[in-house]
């Protein structure tokens, strides 16, 4: 593997999913955990050869709340007593930079250290400068965007189907204009590529993708798919292969962590609700009539998500069959992993000289983004991962 190094600036880096992050490389660095759950770690060395290293990965980014990452990481207890007294002092010495706050699109996660009374232009400058100075450290940069779903952004705006309108937009202080835009907007400025692991509507719209091609950088996304998406992305595709008709999957979800709190609100769980929902249909080829998609906040679980699964079938003989699944994970513990390997994928992308749209990560997404939008996109994991490998394996 590569032996540069790697800064990742994460939105949200102060929340459990970037906690987790950091601690976890901070382990690997120590010796102190493995490599389990880091999908791309144990490929042949062919393929890999040329992502960057995870001992040579370092960290930066921002968050509504400004304590240092130990204090963070303690409030969201995902990692053991063990293995937070390991990295305590390494994650006690980093501290989330300000951020971009607008309860019009996040009205339930409020916090202090935001940038207030400023301009669009003027909060992307502050934005291109965090990043500015992370660079002069790093051989290359990559933001991942693991903030809190925000509500869903009215895509079909004519100020986001190009860069021209979508720049008169920001100079106007447009109020449709999303934080994950004005992010994306100042990454891509900066020529650095960018992945939006969140449902929210960012680096996806089509003036943003253009800016990308213009500037050299690749975009990844949407919204990781991490537990009960990957699940269901696995089984479809065996109940399609067996011909067994789903008449009905109903989904649910409880979880208490601040992903959780977001998603109480009603326009954030519309958005997440949507790139939950798209991908049964993909799979099969038909609608399933009762294709039922439920997330529900619940403080007592933390971090520990619950996911289960009731899916009714039809067999040979038009005879009824049911499954049922269920999931308990922490959900940052599968998170994390898939947002590093995504931003060392969009590292190598950029050093191949690749831009816009990177379609062939689209195995870590629910809602994976296309270069053609007219295209069927691919969902079911099997097919995903072979296309990835196969782009692996591309000199």
């Amino acid at each position: 593997m590569s032996n540069r190094k790697l800064g990742i600036a994460v939105i949200g880096l102060g929340g459990a999913v970037g906690t987790t992050m950091v601690a976890g490389i901070s382990l690997l660095k120590k010796g102190k955990i493995g490599t389990e759950g880091l999908p791309l770690a144990n490929l042949d060395e062919s393929l890999i050869k040329d992502l960057a290293d995870y001992e040579n990965i370092t960290f930066a980014g921002w968050d509504l709340h400004g304590v240092n990452l130990a204090a963070a990481a303690e409030e969201h207890d995902v990692l053991t007593h063990k293995q937070f007294v390991a990295v305590e002092n390494e994650l006690r010495n980093i501290k989330p930079w300000r951020s971009v706050g607008n309860k019009k699109f996040l009205e339930n996660i409020e916090g202090e250290n935001t940038f207030t009374n400023l301009s669009h232009r003027e909060i992307i400058a502050k934005i291109q400068a965090d990043l500015q100075s992370f660079k002069r450290d790093c051989d290359q940069v990559v933001v991942i965007n693991l903030a809190s779903t925000e509500k869903l952004a009215a895509e079909g705006n004519e100020i986001f189907n190009s860069i021209a309108s979508f720049e008169k937009a920001l100079d106007e202080n447009s109020v449709d204009i999303a934080p994950a835009m004005l992010y994306a907007y100042a990454t891509i400025a900066e020529k650095i590529p960018y992945g939006n692991f969140t449902p929210s509507v960012g680096s996806d719209i089509p003036a943003l993708v253009e800016f990308a091609e213009r500037q050299g950088v690749s975009l990844a996304g949407k919204d990781g798919k991490t537990g009960q998406t990957m699940i269901k992305s696995v089984l479809a595709p065996a109940f399609r292969t067996r011909a067994l008709k789903v008449e009905g999957w109903f989904s649910t979800n409880i979880l208490g962590n601040r992903d959780g709190l977001a998603l109480s609100n009603t326009d954030s769980l519309a958005s997440k609700i949507k790139t939950k929902s798209s991908l049964l249909e993909d799979i099969l080829g038909y609608d399933v009539e009762d294709h039922i998609v439920d997330i529900r906040y619940y403080k007592p679980r933390g971090d520990n998500k619950e996911a289960w699964d009731n899916i009714d079938l039809r067999g040979f003989l038009n005879q009824p069959m049911q499954l049922k699944v269920n999931f308990l994970c922490k959900d940052s513990i599968l998170a994390a992993p898939l947002a590093i390997e995504i931003a060392r994928c969009l590292d190598l992308a950029q050093q191949r000289g690749e831009k816009g749209i990177l379609e062939e990560v689209g195995v870590f997404f629910k809602y994976p983004m296309t270069r053609d939008k007219n295209a069927r996109t691919e969902n079911a994991l099997h097919k995903q991962e072979d296309i990835l490998l196969n782009w692996l394996k591309r000199k």
